[in-house]
C-alpha cells in the first residue's frame, strides 16, 4: 500500500494542471525539470492517466523512456501500483509493450516505447496518439522526441516532458524550456524540497552523494556547463593509500586498449565493500618510440594477475583483437567493459565521494591523470577533452561495469526514479 504524503505546490500543479478550473489548462504542454527525488515522475505519471481518462475514451497514448526496461523500473510499474489502489483496472501485455487501463466502464491503451537512439524515431512512426509522456526526455534523441510529437494528431491532445538537467547547450533546454510561453508549455521547475516525503536526513543524505556539476545539475536542479576538473573531487589524501587490506574477497583487471595511444590496465581488490586499485600497468607507446603487439600486453596482464584468481578481466569494447587475444588463451573470463561516457563519469565521481574506490600509491598514472583530465569547454555538450583520460578510461570502464552490483550504481538508479 502506498502511502502519499500531502502534495507540494508544485505537485499539485501538476497534478491539475489540465483541469477545468486550473488557470494552466489552456496549454499545450507541460515541462517539468529539476533536483533528482523531487517528486515530479509519479505526480506526472498519474496526472497523465488522470488527464486521459477525463478527456477521452478508445483512444491511444504513449509513455516513453530511454529504455522499456528502465520505463518499467522508473515509471510504469510504481503507475499500476498507485491506480490500482485508486481504482483504476490495469492489464499490462508485457511481451506488447502495452498497458490497458479501465475506470468505470472507460478503457485506454497505454503504449510504451524506448527511445535511445537514433533508430528509435522507426519504432512509433504510424500510430495514432491523443497525448505522449516522455520521461527523460534529456536522455532521449530529437529524432525520436519529435516523431512522438508529430503522432498527436487526436483534438485536444497535450505533451508531457520530464527530466533532470543536462547541459545548457542541450536541444530539449534550447527548444522547449527556454522557449515554454512561446511553445504554450507550462513549465515547472523542482526542487529536493518540493517533494514533502523526504525527511531533512534523507535531503542531507543526497545532496552529500553528488559534487562538482552533478552536484549543481541533480541537487540544485541547474542546467549548467561542465568545466575544470572532471573528478575535481579526487583527493590525493582521501582517495590514495600506502597500505592495502592483507586479504581480498575477489579481483578483476580493466583495460583501455591503446596501441598508439597510451596502454592502461588495472588490477582491483574487493575488501570490506571498497574496491582498491592495487596495481597498474601503463605504456605509451608515443613516449618510448616502440609499439607492442597484442601478445606482450598479454604478458603484462599475466604479470600483473601473478597467481590471482581474476573473475574477468574488463576490455575497452573497441579493442576487438586484444579481446580476441585473451579469449584465445583461455585463461581469463572477458567482458566488453560498458561505455557510457557521461553516466560513467557520474558513477565513478559518486564512487569517490562515496569512499568506495581507493588507489593505491604505486599507481602513479591514474594519480598523474586525475589532476589533468578536465572537460573541453569548447564542447557544445558535456565533453571531457581527449587528453590524459587512459587510465581515466580504464577506471570508468571498471566502474561501469563491475561496480553495477554495488551500492555507487544502486544510488544511480534510484537516483533515475526520483
Amino acid at each position: 500500500m502506498i502511502e502519499f504524503k500531502p502534495f507540494s505546490k508544485k505537485q499539485l500543479a501538476v497534478l491539475t494542471w489540465w483541469c477545468k478550473n486550473s488557470p494552466y489548462n489552456q496549454h499545450d504542454a507541460i515541462i517539468c525539470d529539476g533536483a533528482v527525488r523531487s517528486g515530479k515522475t509519479l505526480c506526472m505519471s498519474i496526472s497523465f492517466v488522470s488527464w486521459a481518462f477525463a478527456n477521452f475514451e478508445g483512444k491511444s497514448f504513449a509513455i516513453c523512456g530511454k529504455t522499456v526496461t528502465s520505463l518499467r523500473r522508473n515509471v510504469t510499474t510504481p503507475l499500476i501500483n498507485t491506480l490500482s489502489q485508486l481504482g483504476f483496472v490495469c492489464l499490462e501485455k508485457v511481451s506488447k509493450n502495452i498497458i490497458e487501463v479501465e475506470l468505470g466502464g472507460r478503457k485506454n491503451t497505454f503504449y510504451l516505447f524506448g527511445g535511445k537512439d537514433e533508430s528509435s524515431a522507426a519504432l512509433i512512426q504510424g500510430i495514432t496518439l491523443a497525448g505522449v509522456l516522455l520521461d527523460e526526455v534529456a536522455l532521449m534523441p530529437r529524432s525520436f522526441v519529435e516523431q512522438a510529437l508529430a503522432r498527436c494528431s487526436v483534438e485536444g491532445s497535450k505533451f508531457w516532458f520530464n527530466c533532470n538537467p543536462e547541459h545548457p547547450f542541450h536541444w530539449f533546454y534550447l527548444e522547449w524550456i527556454k522557449k515554454s510561453k512561446q511553445k504554450n508549455a507550462l513549465y515547472v521547475h523542482f526542487l529536493m524540497e518540493d517533494n514533502p516525503s523526504l525527511s531533512r536526513d534523507i535531503l542531507r543524505r543526497y545532496q552529500s552523494l553528488y559534487s562538482g556539476t552533478f552536484f549543481e545539475r541533480f541537487v540544485m536542479g541547474k542546467w549548467v556547463v561542465a568545466q575544470g576538473l572532471v573528478y575535481g573531487i579526487f583527493d590525493q589524501k582521501k582517495h590514495v593509500t600506502g597500505s592495502l587490506p592483507k586479504d581480498f574477497e575477489e579481483f578483476y583487471v580493466s583495460c583501455d586498449y591503446g596501441t598508439v595511444n597510451p596502454m592502461s590496465i588495472g588490477l582491483w581488490g574487493r575488501a570490506s565493500e571498497v574496491w582498491y586499485r592495487i596495481e597498474e600497468y601503463y605504456y605509451n607507446s608515443r613516449l618510448s618510440g616502440q609499439s607492442k603487439t597484442d601478445e606482450e600486453y598479454y604478458e603484462q596482464l599475466l604479470r600483473l594477475a601473478e597467481k590471482k584468481e581474476i573473475k574477468a578481466v574488463v576490455v575497452d569494447p573497441s579493442a576487438a583483437s586484444f579481446i580476441e587475444c585473451i579469449r584465445r588463451h583461455q585463461k581469463f573470463k572477458v567482458i566488453p567493459a560498458k561505455n557510457d561516457v557521461i553516466s560513467g563519469i557520474q558513477r565513478v565521481s559518486n564512487a569517490l565521494k562515496q569512499g568506495k574506490i581507493l588507489f593505491s600509491d604505486r599507481c602513479k598514472d591514474s594519480i598523474r591523470e586525475f589532476s589533468l583530465y578536465v572537460w573541453d569547454e569548447k564542447a557544445r555538450g558535456d565533453t571531457p577533452k581527449k587528453e590524459n583520460d587512459h587510465a581515466m578510461d580504464d577506471i570508468r570502464y571498471f566502474v561501469n561495469t563491475v561496480m553495477d552490483k554495488n551500492e555507487t550504481n544502486d544510488f544511480f538508479v534510484l537516483s533515475a526514479q526520483r
